[in-house]
């Protein structure tokens, strides 16, 4: 880390954008009236084309694009390779169940879709939590990106679903804006009483007009909108959208290394 990593930013918000669609869609395909099959093909379709974007830039994050298979080399050890598995496992599941829903909607096949996606989240929060960060070597990774996911999930689903969703969706994005305000104000402040990495990393955090502006945009603004519209609308999704690779920018570039004080007092 220590960079903005613009690939990687890119990867993991779209991504989880993908997966959140997916998780949403399955559940209100389960539990709900929601079997409108053009607006759920639709969704799918959408989350594929978001994952694919987020894969196609995840390859100029490699030193060598053409050997990226190998990503795949060392599943029994390295959690880089499980996210890719998983990813790509993801990735075909999505086209999948756009070829099984040409005629009607598969609510299981779906909910097995969706718990493919919760496997990529779990990978991704363990590829980002190395020993080597200690402010992040924990779970906050993986409920920064399932933040992400509901976020952006709950978001962009108002684009397809029918008005009979829409108030559950609504709820789900209402929810998780005040979820992750809290945890995203709260988690600094918990690293400034860890150690000298966890408070350097407070420090770069609080410093950072990133992440200030992230939480003004990307969280602020849209509960107020909310509340002021009485309701969410669909447009939102790219006010959150920006909000989170600013957040996303700040995670990889402000969080620092145990080397940062290598050779110096601490």
């Amino acid at each position: 880390m220590n960079s903005y990593e613009m690939p990687l930013v890119l990867f993991t918000v779209l991504s989880q954008s993908a997966i959140g669609l997916v998780v949403l869609s399955a559940f209100r395909q389960v539990g709900g009236p929601d079997t409108d099959l053009r607006s759920i093909r639709t969704e799918w379709l959408a989350a594929g084309f978001v994952l694919l974007a987020g894969l196609t830039a995840s390859v100029f994050h490699l030193g060598h694009p053409s050997g990226m298979v190998r990503a795949l080399t060392n599943l029994g050890r390295a959690w880089l390779s499980r996210e890719a598995l998983t990813t790509t496992i993801f990735l075909a599941m999505v086209a999948a169940g756009l070829v099984l829903m040409r005629k009607k909607n598969n609510p299981w096949f779906s909910l097995a879709t969706a718990a493919v996606g919760l496997l990529v989240l779990i990978a991704m929060g363990m590829t980002y939590s190395p020993v080597s960060f200690p402010a992040v070597n924990n779970a906050l990774p993986f409920v920064f990106f399932s933040l992400t996911a509901l976020l952006l999930g709950s978001s962009a689903g108002l684009m397809f679903v029918p008005e009979s969703s829409r108030p559950m969706l609504t709820r789900v994005l209402t929810v998780s804006l005040i979820v992750a305000l809290v945890i995203y104000l709260l988690v600094p402040c918990i690293w400034l009483s860890g150690g000298t990495i966890m408070k350097q990393t407070a420090g770069l955090w609080l410093a950072s007009p990133l992440y200030w502006t992230r939480i003004v945009i990307g969280l602020v603004l849209p509960l107020a909108l909310v509340k002021l519209l009485k309701g969410a609308q669909a447009w939102l999704w790219a006010v959150i959208l920006i909000g989170e690779l600013l957040g996303r920018a700040v995670f990889f570039a402000d969080t620092v290394h145990t080397a940062v004080n290598m050779g110096g007092l601490y």
